[in-house]
């Protein structure tokens, strides 16, 4: 018996197929390879492998590109046998396909937000990167970059997003590092303004009164070179300022296009962030303030061996020198390090050779020696005698040990040498010049104290001192002793000096203010400043 559905209706029957019903939501192109995601919507498996590759592998999350539904663990994506079949009959059918423009038009609320340019050229998605030729491509223009480096923009961005992230923390680090250097180089230059002053102010204080214009005018030159060399620190911290605000900008806006899902977007907004790798220069303090001090302080012995016959001449030669300074010792661009690594300072010393490129010509002060010292060769040299000198009462003689301290005060890097003979032993160390002088307890004892530090040497032994605190060295002294002081980094190192140079001990510490070589000198001993 015949059904109650005319034949002729069962035969024209079809099914209503849409090109959206088989288009990919990501590529907006037909579905290749599909697979069906637990939500139910359908994508190329290529297509959904590459959007869910693009987030976070640490928060393992990941969602439908439509419908945003998240799952977790990540499904496992297999094709969709049925959905293929419709779509190669649906291909096979050779229904017209749409435009890529009423594609995006048909687009639900739902829907992955579709990329916001297409091909000027040809007017289809842009869904490839060429890194050869920093172009964004679409599937008709990657026939004119073969064999060039192309890939997803995904995949570029990420690469992007990486090396932009990297020069930031770079630039950031570098940022801290100028910082630093710049506050030390303040505090160097303060440290080396107070040297100098005080050597002035200790020969000049001998001085008549014909010469005190004469000894202001050598203060002023001093404060002016230190307010010329604050002031170029100043232009120099305002320029980190300047570069500072530009990369947070940069940074800013780093964020923002992080944020962003748009990859195109990024990348073509990326290439506009600015993260320097090098920052600003800033001057070789080795070569600056310390000079001043030590080129016055050379110009002052010389002037105090023949005052009378020599004063006008020499003190001409004083002023010269220190005026010159901003010439000679002033930084200029031939002059500037480039922060990157290391700042400020060369490679450690390693030979002797080395040290020698920090040597410092001292001479002790005789108004600090005990009185049963006795000083010669120019006051290079102190033995320890059993009878008292005639030195003249002075604040910063020492009472009671017999120690003796050397005019110059260090604030850098220094090296000296020292010779010592004798069965008293002595001992050879730095302190600051505020250590106690009075008294035979341990505030005014070389090493015995938290303002001095030192290394005792004897025929059988080698010991280093500092506060409450005592260590053997690594081998018995030599007679000849080496000391190496790098302010900056806080290193105080003693060698053994012979045929060749032999470390005996090492010390870190944090220098708060310039330190000045000390020696005390056992009865019957004598120690001598060597001259290199």
């Amino acid at each position: 018996m015949a059904s109650g559905v005319p034949a002729a209706s069962a035969t024209t029957s079809t099914i209503s197929i849409e090109q959206d019903q088989f288009t990919c939501s990501v590529c907006l192109e037909v579905l290749r390879d599909p697979v069906t995601i637990p939500c139910g919507h359908s994508y190329c498996l290529s297509c959904i492998e590459d959007y869910w590759g693009r987030g976070n592998p640490q928060k393992a999350q990941y969602s439908c590109p439509q419908c945003r539904q998240e799952f977790k663990p990540r499904p496992l994506l297999n094709r969709n046998t049925v959905l293929g079949e419709l779509v190669e009959k649906f291909v096979r059918s050779g229904v017209r396909e749409k435009p890529a423009e009423e594609r995006l038009r048909g687009r639900g609320r739902g829907g992955v937000a579709a990329p916001k340019t297409l091909c000027p050229q040809h007017q289809k998605p842009l869904k490839r990167y060429c890194r050869t030729d920093h172009h964004i491509l679409c599937s008709h223009c990657i026939d004119g970059h073969k064999n060039h480096d192309v890939v997803r923009p995904g995949n570029e961005r990420a690469a992007q997003q990486k090396k932009l992230q990297e020069a930031s923390l770079k630039c950031a680090q570098n940022i801290k590092e100028v910082e630093k250097e710049l506050h030390y180089v303040v505090k160097y230059i303060k440290h080396a303004t107070e040297a100098a002053e005080e050597e002035s102010d200790r020969v000049f204080s001998k001085l008549l009164r014909a010469i005190e214009k004469q000894r202001c005018e050598v203060k002023e030159a001093i404060r002016g070179r230190e307010r010329a060399a604050l002031a170029q620190t100043q232009q120099l911290q305002d320029k980190l300022d300047r570069e500072t605000a530009e990369v947070r900008r940069s940074e800013a806006e780093l964020d923002k296009l992080c944020r962003s899902d748009d990859h195109l977007h990024f990348l073509q907004r990326c290439r506009s962030l600015r993260f320097p790798s090098k920052s600003v220069q800033i001057p070789e303090t080795d070569t600056l303030p310390y000079f001043m001090y030590k080129r016055m302080r050379e110009g002052l012995a010389e002037l105090r061996v023949d005052l009378d016959q020599n004063l006008q001449r020499e003190f001409d030669r004083i002023s010269d020198k220190v005026i010159s300074l901003k010439e000679t010792s002033m930084p200029n661009e031939k002059t500037k390090v480039a922060i990157d690594a290391h700042i400020l300072y060369e490679s450690d010393p390693k030979t002797r050779e080395d040290f020698l490129h920090y040597y410092q010509d001292l001479t002790l002060d005789p108004n600090t020696a005990n009185r049963y010292l006795s000083l010669s060769e120019d006051h290079r040299a102190a033995t320890t005698r059993p009878e008292a000198q005639p030195y003249p009462d002075h604040p910063e003689r020492f009472s009671k040990w017999a120690q003796v301290l050397c005019r110059a005060g260090m604030a850098g890097r220094c090296y000296w040498e020292v010779a010592w003979a004798g069965k008293g032993g002595a001992s050879v160390g730095v302190c600051y010049r505020s250590m106690s002088r009075s008294g035979g307890g341990s505030d005014s004892k070389l090493g015995h104290n938290a303002k001095s530090w030192s290394l005792d040497c004897s025929n059988a032994a080698c010991t280093f001192r500092h506060d409450k605190r005592s260590a053997d060295a690594a081998a018995p002294c030599a007679k000849r002793i080496g000391v190496y002081l790098d302010y900056r980094a806080g290193v105080l190192s003693f060698y053994n000096i012979s045929d060749r140079m032999f470390p005996l001990y090492s010390v870190q510490a944090t220098f708060s203010q310039p330190v000045f070589p000390g020696f005390w000198v056992g009865l019957g001993s004598t120690l001598k400043l060597c001259s290199l």
